[in-house]
């Protein structure tokens, strides 16, 4: 179900202007990793979906979005899982563990809410990848973001990072987290600063 949401999602979206792809060669990863990308509304986890057919993701979203019958159902094909940001429990690391363990893709918004929010960003990605010994590769989306946007045909573009792991060399594990949770805020930084050049 997965493959025919998300191509019948590609379709659509190509209707409103198609995406410009920058260093794809990054998520070319034999085996599971963690992909972390910005956030600044919904139509950035579409084009991250799709972009990386014929592999699947599995998104780490909020449990409020799936409080709506029609999108919780649709995210749900979308092998997206409730999480509760506000009182996290087991699930928050033993669905996406899982999932790695069995080769998968995990799909994080590390933020937790809207970029534009000027939100730190949370721990979650790089605890995760850490637990599961697995790579991030971050990713960056600039583009439209609403229905809106997308009848304005704005302009989308998606760029990868190289994958890096959380090496904790010389740090206890949680020095790592806060480490490569900044590490990732900068990479985020420097990937945004050059797709705007492009």
């Amino acid at each position: 179900m997965y493959n025919f949401s998300a191509h019948t999602v590609k379709v659509i979206l190509n209707l409103f202007g198609k995406i410009k792809v920058y260093n794809k060669e990054h998520f070319d990863i034999d085996g599971p990793f963690v992909v972390a990308c910005t956030h600044t509304g919904w139509v950035d986890i579409l084009w991250l979906g799709v972009t990386m057919l014929p592999r699947q993701i599995h998104y780490m979203a909020k449990k409020q979005l799936f409080t709506n019958k029609f999108i919780g159902g649709f995210l749900t094909k979308l092998n997206a899982f409730p999480v509760d940001r506000d009182n996290p429990g087991p699930s928050v690391l033993k669905i996406p563990s899982r999932l790695l363990s069995k080769g998968e893709i995990v799909g994080i918004f590390p933020s937790g809410t809207r970029k534009n929010e000027q939100t730190a960003l949370k721990q979650g990605a790089i605890t995760i990848a850490q637990r599961g010994k697995v790579p991030v590769v971050p990713a960056v989306y600039i583009g439209p973001n609403s229905f809106k946007d997308l009848f304005k045909r704005q302009k989308a573009k998606l760029i990868f990072g190289e994958p890096f792991y959380i090496a904790a060399e010389g740090m206890d594990a949680k020095e790592a987290r806060e480490h490569f949770t900044n590490v990732l805020e900068q990479k985020f930084i420097q990937l945004e600063e050059e797709l705007r050049r492009k």
